[in-house]
């Protein structure tokens, strides 16, 4: 199954805590699927986005990292 939203995450990151809050709660509002991956596993992904986290990718593009911002998160999701 194809998740609309895809949030990167490593364990312990408080900032990732607060942007799966933020994305559950819009994806529930609007009805769109979403996951997170854990990069703290994967080599490349942490080479990719170790600073960043969490890194929100919408449609297959990156969308935002460190904080998401529902009000720009709805607008993503509505096209």
């Amino acid at each position: 199954m194809e998740h609309r939203v895809v949030v990167y995450t490593r364990p312990g990151c408080h900032l990732c805590e607060a942007a799966e809050e933020i994305v559950a709660a819009v994806c529930a509002e609007t009805g769109d699927t979403w996951t997170t991956i854990d990069i703290s596993g994967d080599e490349e992904l942490t080479r990719r986005f170790t600073d960043e986290v969490p890194v929100t990718f919408v449609d297959g593009a990156q969308h935002d990292f460190w904080r998401v911002d529902p009000d720009r998160l709805r607008a993503a999701l509505s096209h």
